[in-house]
């Protein structure tokens, strides 16, 4: 059987059966969500729904999805390893092969390596799908959950224009745009949330651990975006605050990202 079969996306019984059929098609062994299928999956009631005021005049309520990559390294030809993504009980996670060579200090901070076209997580064999399975995979995902926002952690200057590259590369951009509302940046959020505060650093996890008094995995995508979600959770902010900080795919550009992390 396919390695997808282990790349299952949770969700919850009520999912849309259009959702269910194409995630069948994933899990038994298909290289891919057919388009037609993909293009009907139908959109539920929203969940985890916040305001976002998107003019002066129009409130946008959309589900908040958290996402956040793994990748070979942190310069402008990195391909990705892991795309992780969390809403409310609603989780996907998938791992890729990269196509490139992941630089050691890389592999250092993740625990990821490559030997002999298979992923390892430390000493821990991990199954992977193509990049281009994964993505599709991810706009279905995006799909159930009614044109989301997509929030992540120094995404505006990383993760997004990483995620741009490689949905071009595969023609999927204009599928993401449609599954998508748009983006917050939680970095240039929590700066603004604590710039009168006694946090210096706003790393993710020093956040977690100043906020929430907790430690967690860090670098592993999927424990990012779940401890992302909670800090989200326990900041509470106010939705003139994220909106601020919203972003759009058209808006993201690789000439203006910095590369380094925070």
């Amino acid at each position: 059987m396919h390695l997808l079969v282990y790349c299952i996306v949770l969700l919850i019984p009520e999912s849309p059966t259009a959702l269910y059929r194409a995630l069948t098609w994933v899990m038994h062994g298909c290289h891919c969500v057919p388009a037609a299928l993909l293009h009907r999956i139908k959109r539920p009631m929203e969940c985890n729904a916040f305001a976002v005021a998107s003019s002066a005049s129009c409130n946008l309520h959309r589900s908040l999805v958290f996402f956040d990559l793994e990748t070979t390294g942190l310069g402008p030809r990195c391909d990705i390893v892991q795309l992780s993504a969390v809403s409310g009980d609603h989780t996907f996670n998938v791992y890729m092969v990269p196509r490139r060579p992941i630089l050691r200090g890389a592999s250092v901070v993740t625990g990821f390596t490559v030997r002999r076209r298979q992923l390892w997580l430390h000493s821990q064999a991990l199954p992977t799908i193509t990049h281009r399975e994964a993505l599709i995979s991810f706009v279905a995902f995006l799909r159930m959950l009614n044109r989301p926002f997509l929030a992540g952690h120094n995404i505006r200057r990383f993760d997004c224009p990483v995620l741009l590259k490689v949905l071009d590369e595969f023609h999927l951009r204009e599928d993401f745009q449609q599954a998508t509302s748009g983006f917050v940046d939680t970095l240039l959020l929590a700066r603004e949330l604590f710039r009168h505060s006694s946090i210096r650093s706003y790393r993710q996890e020093h956040l977690v651990r100043a906020c929430l008094g907790t430690s967690y995995q860090a670098h592993n995508a999927l424990e990012d975006v779940k401890a992302l979600q909670r800090l989200f959770r326990a900041w509470a902010p106010r939705s003139e605050q994220v909106v601020r900080h919203t972003f759009t795919l058209s808006q993201v550009g690789t000439r203006n990202s910095r590369w380094p992390l925070i």
